[in-house]
Order: C-alpha cells, then sequence, then structure tokens
C-alpha cells in the first residue's frame, strides 16, 4: 500500500540518523522517553491523521464553511478529528507531565503533526493557531490570565486565533487603528476591525481567546505604540465559568483559493462599546510579545508548506508507477506495451526535483525544531544562546523556502497527472491550491528577505551568520572524508564562499546608510541564501546516507541510494543556478528600483 502522508523510512533516516533525536533523551526533560516512546508517538499521529483527518479534506475543499445567522458552520467531520487530536494528548506534546502533557522534545513533536499538516491542511489550523496562542499566554500572561484563559486552552476547551491584520493595513501593523481604552477596572474596551482571522470563529469550543494587536490613547506612533490584548469571544466570569457574549462580531467569512476547511474571518470588535479586553504584557510593548506567536507561526507555516510539497510528491509518484503511458524513445515496435510514465526521463526529472524541494525542506524543519530544543534544554547556557542565533536567523528560511519551492513540487505533481491533474477527481490541485497560501501567509516572501537581510543577518553581531558558516564548512570537511561526494560538495563551497563575500559587501551598504539601494533586489538575497541552506543540509543528508550504506543493510541500499541521487541533483542542478542572483547583487543592479510608476 503507497504512504500518503510522508515516507516513513525518511522520516526515522531525519529522526534517528541525521538529527539524532535518541541523544535527546540523555537530557533530564526527555529522560524518560526512549526511541520506543517516540515511536509510539509518531505510530499514534499517522493513525489520527489517516482515520480522522485526512478522510474528510476533499469534503471540507468542497464544502467550505458558511456564515449562518452570525456565525461560521462547519462539515460535521472537522470536530470528531479535532477531538481524537485532543484526546491523544497533541495539544500539549511539548508540555511537561505534571499539566498532562507528553514532555516530548519539539523535534518528535513536530514529526507527529507534520502527519495532521499532510492529511488536512484546513483542520489542522484549529490546533495550530491554539497552541501558538496557549504558548503566548504562558510566555506574558498573569496568573490570573493564565487561570482564566491558558488553562481551559491547555484543556482543550478554549481555541485560541492571532488577529493581526486590518482592511486598509494589510501586513504594515504600525498603521493599525483598533483601539483599546482603559475601563477603570483592569480591563480594557477594544474598538476595531480585523480581517483574515483563521479560526476566527466556530462551534469546535466552548470559546476562543484572540489575541489582539491594538493601540492605547497614550501609544506613540508605528510599531511601538502597539499592544496585546486577550479579547475572549465569550466573557469568562472571576470563576472561570463563561459569562455572556463579549462584543466581538463576526462580520463575515473570506473565501479563499484554498484551505477552504478553516474560517477565514472579518471580525469587528465593540461596535457596541462593550469589548472587553485584558493587556498581556507591559503597554505599547504588544509587537514584541506577538513576535512569539508569529515566529513559531512562521515555522509551521514552512512545515504546513512541504507536508502539502509531500503529500503531492507521494501521491503523483505513485501515479507514474500505475500509468502506463508511451514507450521509451529508443523503442522502434509501436505493438510493445506502453511503459508507466516513470520510465520515461523527463517524469524522473520531475518527481526528482520534488524529492529535492520536500525531502530538503523537511529536513530543514525538523532541524529547525531540534534547535528549539537546544535552545531549551541544552546543557549549558552559551549553547543555548548559540542555538537561538541560528534559529533566528533560520525563521526566515524555514518559512519562505518551502513556501516556495514545495509549492513548486505541488506544481510539478500536476504536470506528471498531465490533464488529470489539473481535475478535481485527483488530490493534486487541491494541495496546489492550498499550498499557494503559504507565500502570503504570516509574512510574504518580500517581507521575509527584508526581515533576513535588513535584521536577521547583523543581529547580535552576526552570531547566528558566522555560526551558519562554520557549520557549513564543518559539513563540508567531514563531506571530504567520503570520495563519493566531491562532485557534491564542490558546488556548495563554491556558493558559500560567493555568498559570504556578497553578504559582507551588502552589509557594509547597510552600515553606510544605503538602506533602499540595498535591500531592493533582497528576494534575490533570500533565494540565494535559502538555496545554500537547502544544500548544506542535502550534504549533511548525503554523508549520512553514505554512512548508512557502509552497513551493507541490504532493505535500505535503494533508499539510500535515493537520498544521494537527490542530493546530486539539488547540489550539481540547482544550486550553481544561485551564481545568477549574486551576481545581480553585487552588481547593485538597480532594474526593479529604478522602474517607474508610469511606464507600466
Amino acid at each position: 500500500m503507497p504512504e500518503t502522508l510522508l515516507c516513513h523510512r525518511n522520516l526515522a533516516f531525519e529522526l534517528y540518523e541525521v538529527l539524532d533525536a535518541q541523544a535527546l533523551t540523555q537530557r533530564p526533560r526527555f529522560a524518560e522517553h526512549s526511541r520506543e516512546t517516540f515511536d509510539a508517538a509518531l505510530t499514534t499521529a499517522r493513525t489520527i491523521a489517516e482515520k480522522f483527518f485526512a478522510p474528510h479534506n476533499r469534503k471540507a475543499d468542497e464544502n467550505e464553511p458558511r456564515y449562518v445567522d452570525g456565525r461560521a458552520e462547519l462539515i460535521a467531520e472537522v470536530k470528531p478529528a479535532v477531538d481524537a487530536f485532543l484526546e491523544a494528548g497533541f495539544l500539549n506534546a511539548n508540555r511537561d507531565f505534571e499539566v498532562g502533557g507528553m514532555q516530548l522534545p519539539s523535534l518528535v513533536s513536530q514529526a507527529c503533526f507534520a502527519h495532521f499538516q499532510a492529511a488536512n491542511a484546513g483542520t489542522t489550523a484549529y490546533p495550530f493557531l491554539t497552541m501558538g496562542a496557549a504558548n503566548l499566554i504562558e510566555s506574558f500572561g498573569t496568573d490570573e490570565q493564565k487561570r482564566l484563559f491558558l488553562q481551559p486552552m491547555i484543556e482543550g476547551r478554549y481555541f485560541g486565533t492571532m488577529a493581526l491584520t486590518e482592511p486598509h493595513a494589510g501586513s504594515s501593523l504600525a498603521d493599525i487603528r483598533t483601539r483599546a481604552e482603559p475601563a477603570g477596572d483592569g480591563s480594557y474596551r477594544l474598538r476595531g476591525n480585523k480581517i483574515f482571522i483563521s479560526g476566527g470563529d466556530h462551534e469546535l469550543s466552548e470559546n476562543i481567546v484572540h489575541m489582539v494587536l491594538a493601540k492605547l490613547p497614550d501609544a506613540p506612533p508605528g510599531v511601538k505604540g502597539i499592544s496585546l490584548f486577550i479579547v475572549p469571544k465569550y466573557t469568562v466570569n472571576p470563576d472561570g465559568s463563561l459569562g455572556p457574549r463579549n462584543d466581538v462580531l463576526l462580520a463575515g467569512l473570506f473565501h479563499k483559493m484554498g484551505w477552504r476547511g478553516t474560517t477565514s474571518t472579518a471580525l469587528n470588535f465593540g461596535e457596541n462599546g462593550q469589548c472587553v479586553g485584558y493587556l498581556v504584557g507591559k503597554p505599547h510593548h504588544g509587537l514584541a510579545c506577538m513576535f512569539q506567536m508569529m515566529n513559531e507561526a512562521r515555522i509551521g507555516v514552512g512545515m504546513g508548506a512541504v507536508m502539502l510539497g509531500y503529500a503531492g510528491y507521494l501521491y503523483s509518484l505513485d501515479y507514474a508507477r500505475q500509468r502506463p503511458q508511451g514507450r521509451l524513445p529508443d523503442s522502434k515496435d509501436p505493438l510493445s506495451p506502453a511503459v508507466p510514465i516513470i520510465a520515461h526521463t523527463d517524469v524522473k526529472r520531475m518527481l526528482l526535483a520534488q524529492k529535492a524541494y520536500v525531502e530538503g525542506a523537511f529536513d530543514l524543519g525538523l532541524y529547525a525544531a531540534r534547535l528549539f530544543d537546544d535552545t531549551q534544554t541544552a546543557n549549558d547556557e552559551a549553547s543555548r544562546h548559540q542555538a537561538q542565533a541560528l534559529l533566528d536567523l533560520l525563521t526566515p528560511i524555514v518559512k519562505s523556502w518551502p513556501s516556495a519551492f514545495c509549492l513548486k513540487a505541488n506544481e510539478l505533481a500536476i504536470q506528471i497527472l498531465g490533464g488529470h491533474g489539473y481535475t478535481r477527481e485527483y488530490p493534486v490541485e487541491q494541495y496546489y491550491r492550498d499550498n499557494r497560501l503559504n507565500p502570503i501567509h504570516e509574512g510574504t516572501e518580500g517581507i521575509q528577505s527584508l526581515d533576513l537581510l535588513g535584521r536577521k543577518l547583523a543581529q547580535n553581531k552576526g552570531a547566528g551568520l558566522k555560526q551558519l558558516f562554520r557549520l557549513m564548512a564543518a559539513t563540508g570537511e567531514r563531506a571530504s572524508h567520503h570520495p563519493n561526494l566531491a562532485s557534491l560538495r564542490q558546488p556548495l563551497e563554491q556558493l558559500v564562499n560567493r555568498l559570504q563575500s556578497v553578504t559582507l559587501v551588502l552589509l557594509g551598504d547597510l552600515a553606510k546608510g544605503k538602506v533602499a539601494a540595498t535591500l531592493a533586489n533582497s528576494a534575490l538575497y533570500l533565494k540565494a541564501f535559502g538555496h545554500c541552506v537547502i544544500g548544506w543540509r542535502w550534504l549533511e543528508q548525503a554523508i549520512h546516507a553514505e554512512l548508512g550504506m557502509r552497513k551493507g543493510n541490504p532493505a535500505d541500499h535503494d533508499f539510500y541510494l535515493g537520498k544521494l541521487q537527490a542530493a546530486r541533483y539539488f547540489l550539481t542542478w540547482e544550486l550553481p543556478g544561485c551564481h545568477n542572483e549574486l551576481a545581480l547583487l553585487e552588481a547593485r543592479d538597480d532594474t526593479c528600483l529604478a522602474m517607474q510608476d508610469a511606464w507600466f
């Protein structure tokens, strides 16, 4: 039976050969775990994803939420799926045993969650947003806020959202107009409008906790004047019981190209002047708090993009093996049997590209989860700081690279199915539509490129960047001990060397105040930097494939050869093209910057 969500041999390769999940069990927080407990959690995740999430993926797409009498109605299958997720404990996979959590490493919990993302992106969004909102309250909320809001969220009785975007401002949070007035009793009264709020209304939980960005009356202009508020759908009494409906109105639903199973809402706060909210953290420091949830969401969006790409890859791979069509170019007999299309070289090219994109991005997403574990549980403070610096640097890549190139994988999956791929009778067109949102979700590609080049490279005096280049050099050194990897190592080393020199020049220009000219081509830098990172991760995978080959297990022989071939494809076919982007950056090309409105 073909695998449909992800390749479980590849998952084991990542967890236990590349990223060494078992080493985490030597740390006190994870000492009660073992490979057996990790695998048990993964098996449970796969079972629930296949039984409850995957079966209604198509139905949710064809029957998107409806706006009925001021509320959002979902298909009936969503709640049993979410309830099964909650009952299995995945909402609190990272939390302490003492509060009912699994106390799993983020590496393993991310791998568990990947199954749900592959099975049904729309339904998975509801617990995903709740986890982020709960973590935000846990980090910055008061004890009373944790008692009234966090605890019911941990129990799965309340769900959560993030409410940032406004109709006039879009991604420009500095321009939000939602206001919060002190009510004199420690609470606030909010008034404003938010759009594109995923999970903003539903009947899956007793309550919905909106994490809302707004400005106080004395707020300074710009992002330094943003505060963060808890705004529940239903007010909560001091004893924890639900009070009356808060002044939060569902104004309508957006109808999206993909992710149709997730409510995308327009919410009006305070139309009657009675929208109760509670300040989280310090006044005017809301964006700094919200960045925790935004960065978690960015990594989650990246992994979601990976898994949609992965599902499309696996489907098109199985289709190519089953679909007979045509004959090989050197076959002269028109009466000979048609061959499976996987025998055609161009189909192999498209499958190999998909494999390189999705398995490279999958490795990066899990590597980011491993880094998060290091930020929390590494043996010394210096190691924790190093992990945080590297994770901060890589977050724009974890979000943006899969969003671009796993979408490309979905496009190739459609192409492999030919005319069938373009029809709704086959799932690959939905995977593409669902994935097309991810280059926009949680910051567009342009925003991620500005964040990387304009902020993250120089952050903490370039600590993360220096560490990344050291790690790349160390991987190259290890690869040099494997003669078979020489042709793979050299393209990466050449690109890293050129990327380093271009980066120094660009940072120098920024230091000289040439901000607009330097950031004008930041999208080129994002692509080249991202390819370099994925190339590094593929060389790491190739090293472990070589080590696996030496063990001589016949059952794994083809798996490792496939790894090496995908690494070869990415490092020798994809990576060299980045020198064109770097050449444009070196030349300070102003083609886009100099273009004028009137010339279009």
